[in-house]
């Protein structure tokens, strides 16, 4: 009860505090939003060394928010998109003030599939004969694996590099449900359906642990192996450095091949001098790709059109936001996309959990009817799984990273018992009188009788009945043949490619350039929908998030991720296509 109460002031005083906030800083929202609209052009100098930090999350795609590139409360704000550094990476290519690119980096929060986009186009950007070197006080696994692509690999003199493979984690947090008096009644279809599981188990079960050490031994996999060959090392020898942690000091990796040197940052930026030719003996002339991106000057000249839906977030009803996917919202993108003639092919990049499975089947119809005027190519981010799966399966062609998540192919419904909580814990005591042997169907003031868990159990598997017969119409395949690999069970973007799940390896490059040439045409420009929202409602509910976020990380502490694990649950409504990824 003490905890709960906590818990409801903590959320309180952060709604508080938010709503301060609000007021303080409203004139400076105002200057900041008129500075940024009346801000010169940035200038391209020569032999400018264009700069990637990779150590913040890197979004889909820009955002409208005025403060998108700042820090609020603590927490990194989605600053420059990936599309738009995708962009500027290829750009650079052949920008003759541009002598190369500087990645600056940490520890990473991104995913290996965006990593993975991010690697490609540093590999086809060393073609041109520029150079990337790679920088940072710190590494992980994943950033390394981004730095690897580069022609040089460079480590301050006492930073530190943990090389040390992949850690998947998960809070299962039963025993804590136990102890407010909550139980959680999950229905689902598939043996490998592992949403929801924390909130009824105590430890993982068999199946999820087996799909886990699957596509993690795969992510893992696939990176060594893109390692070995920058750094023209073994597979096996890159899989023991890290299965074995040789690296346990700095100068351990410079030994086994991993970098190529210690230097200090002014060492670093003497090198990247000489190499840029200049006659100045000034400092290093660098460029954020954020300021590139608002300085290159590109001719938009094409009038046919590909547009990218993007697709992030978990699948809601009605409205979404920058976290979430509404289906209001991709119906209006998908219409506009069908209605408007220069536009000629759709690339609808997914980068979900799934959700609901209401909102799913929504979706998906607009993708059909899309495709039925017009090609539809799905490009899969980082994640694609469930029903972000879901909505992917009648495209006409799918391509996915190697390092994608996908697959979850299953359903699953959700319903608390908070009797003991009500009755022993809060002294509540709900009577009731109904009109017709189900009326209070759903209540969460009692356990689930046997005849109404029947009763759903038929609901949920009807609905993974129609979500295999869906995938296995649009992917060509047997019902049969889905079911096999569905049972939703978790897939690599690799070993999707083998079971028929996806088409193409590849990135956000590979899919516009196949949307080109199922649509017919050899140049074009791109557009990016849904429309975002108006900057203002952005920043609102960013300050009054950010805030609540703040105070409870700030009372809950380590604790906070199993709270943030049944705030999850407590939110879905109706059935779920839905996949709970872990912590790496």
């Amino acid at each position: 009860m003490k905890s709960f109460l906590k818990t409801l002031f903590a959320s309180v005083l952060g709604s508080i505090i938010g709503f301060v906030l609000l007021i303080l800083i409203g004139i400076g929202i105002i200057a900041a939003i008129v500075s940024g609209v009346s801000d010169k052009k940035v200038s391209i100098k020569d032999h400018t060394t264009l700069v990637i930090n990779i150590t913040n999350s890197i979004p889909e795609r820009n955002s409208k928010n005025p403060f998108s590139s700042s820090t609020l409360m603590g927490e990194a704000a989605p600053g420059t998109g990936l599309t738009e550094m995708l962009e500027a990476i290829e750009y650079a290519k052949t920008d003759e003030h541009i002598e190369g690119i500087l990645i600056e980096t940490g520890i990473t929060a991104n995913s290996f599939a965006v990593l993975q986009e991010l690697r490609d186009a540093l590999l086809s950007f060393r073609k041109s004969g520029k150079y990337v070197y790679a920088y940072g006080e710190m590494m992980d696994s994943k950033s390394y694996f981004l730095c690897s692509a580069a022609d040089k690999i460079y480590v301050h003199p006492t930073g530190e590099m943990l090389f040390n493979g992949l850690s998947a984690s998960t809070p299962y947090i039963k025993n804590m449900l136990d102890k407010i008096g909550v139980e959680i009644q999950l229905i689902r279809y598939g043996k490998y359906k592992s949403a929801g599981e924390p909130l009824i188990s105590d430890k993982m079960s068999d199946a999820n642990r087996e799909q886990i050490s699957a596509y993690t031994r795969s992510l893992v996999e696939t990176s060594y192996r893109q390692i070995a060959k920058s750094r023209k090392l073994s597979m096996e020898k890159v899989d023991e450095l890290a299965r074995e942690l040789r690296v346990q000091k700095i100068a351990d990796a410079v030994e086994t091949g991993l970098i190529d040197s210690l230097k200090y940052r002014d060492e670093l930026e003497e090198e990247l001098k000489s190499l840029n030719k200049s006659e100045s003996k000034k400092d290093l002339i660098t460029l954020s790709i954020g300021q590139y991106v608002t300085a290159m000057d590109k001719e938009l000249t094409e009038k046919e059109k590909i547009a990218i839906i993007y697709a992030n977030g978990e699948i809601v009803s009605g409205e979404g936001d920058e976290e979430t996917m509404g289906s209001d919202d991709m119906v209006k993108a998908f219409k506009k996309a069908r209605k408007d003639s220069t536009i000629k092919a759709v690339v609808l990049r997914i980068n979900s959990p799934g959700g609901s499975a209401l909102a799913s089947d929504v979706i998906w119809r607009e993708v059909v009817l899309t495709e039925k005027v017009k090609p539809v190519i799905v490009s899969m981010g980082g994640l694609a799984a469930s029903g972000g799966y879901y909505i992917a399966a009648p495209a006409r062609k799918i391509v996915a990273q190697p390092n994608t998540i996908t697959g979850s192919i299953g359903v699953f419904g959700m319903i608390p018992n908070a009797q003991k909580l009500m009755n022993d814990k809060l002294g509540v005591r709900i009577e009731k009188v109904n009109q017709g042997n189900f009326a209070d169907l759903m209540s969460i003031d009692r356990p689930l009788r046997e005849d109404e868990r029947a009763i759903i159990q038929k609901m949920i598997d009807r609905i993974y009945d129609d979500f295999i017969t869906k995938v296995a119409e649009g992917r060509k395949i047997t019902k049969e043949q889905v079911d096999e690999i569905a049972q939703g069970r978790v897939w690599t973007g690799k070993d999707a490619l083998g079971i028929h799940l996806v088409d193409t390896l590849g990135g956000l490059k590979t899919a516009l350039s196949i949307a080109a040439k199922e649509a017919k045409i050899t140049s074009y420009r791109t557009i990016s929908l849904p429309v975002q929202k108006d900057p203002f409602s952005q920043l609102v509910k960013q300050l009054q998030g950010g805030a609540e976020t703040y105070m409870l990380k700030k009372e809950l502490g380590e604790a906070y991720q199993n709270y943030a694990v049944l705030k999850r649950a407590l939110r879905y409504r109706g059935i779920q296509a839905m996949f709970e990824m872990p912590v790496y």
